[in-house]
């Protein structure tokens, strides 16, 4: 399995790898990905493999049926061969706006505290899908809620728990469409704030920002109704 360069530093823009195979679908697979893939309402990182005086634009990144991460090309065009030296660069401005986003979703669910049916990430607009019978009365003051949230520029963290810990605290998922990931032994999750600052708790394998404030100020869009008991409530970032 590739290295997750991405989780371990999302602010990483270049990174060398080593080619280790091709996907039958002609992606490339490297020994360390620097490039997020698609997967919990966030799509896959777009970006460019450097060698040898050549470059290959990359369309975005995806997980193989086997779970190696895959790097999907943009245009039909020569591989690096396998055990090649590239250098991985990545399109920070598209990253660091669903960086931004996912973390101002993970917020949004805090002042919307409701079971969470879906999802979807965007560099310009993002949404959540919640177990919502009627539309909220006061957008404005949730937007107002979600925005003093952002500006109390809470710490982002990463922590871990067994499957079992997980299983123990079912309370923990927000998310009713997405199961986090199990049968590794461990599952990540992502605390925003700390000690009496927290403010949310939820399994996450995403890219985030390191503190709320950088999220800058977020507009809350249409809330729609998706179902009988659904609406679905759009974010856009203010700049």
């Amino acid at each position: 399995m590739s290295e997750m360069l991405f989780r371990d530093d999302p602010y990483m823009t270049r990174a060398k790898a080593q080619v280790v195979a091709h996907t039958p679908e002609g992606g490339v697979v490297l020994d360390r990905c620097l490039f997020y893939p698609t997967g919990g309402g966030q799509p896959g990182d777009s970006g460019r493999l450097e060698w040898d005086g050549t470059s290959l634009d990359l369309a975005t990144t995806v997980k193989t049926d086997a779970g190696e991460i895959a790097l999907v090309p943009a245009e039909p065009q020569a591989l690096p061969p396998v055990g090649c030296e590239v250098v991985q660069v990545l399109n920070w401005e598209r990253r660091h706006k669903h960086m931004r986003m996912h973390t101002a979703l993970h917020l949004l669910s805090v002042v919307i505290p409701l079971p969470v049916t879906g999802g979807a990430i965007g560099p310009e607009k993002s949404r959540l899908d919640f177990d919502m019978p009627e539309a909220p009365d006061d957008k404005e003051g949730l937007e107002a809620e979600l925005n003093a949230l952002i500006d109390r520029d809470l710490a982002v963290t990463e922590d871990w728990i067994t499957d079992a810990e997980l299983a123990a605290n079912p309370g923990l998922v927000k998310t009713m469409s997405v199961k986090p990931p199990r049968g590794a032994g461990q599952v990540r999750l992502i605390r925003i704030g700390e000690g009496d600052e927290q403010v949310d708790l939820q399994p996450c394998g995403g890219t985030h920002v390191a503190r709320t404030g950088e999220i800058g100020r977020v507009k809350i869009g249409k809330v729609e109704k998706k179902g009988r008991q659904n609406r679905r409530v759009s974010i856009h970032l203010d700049c």
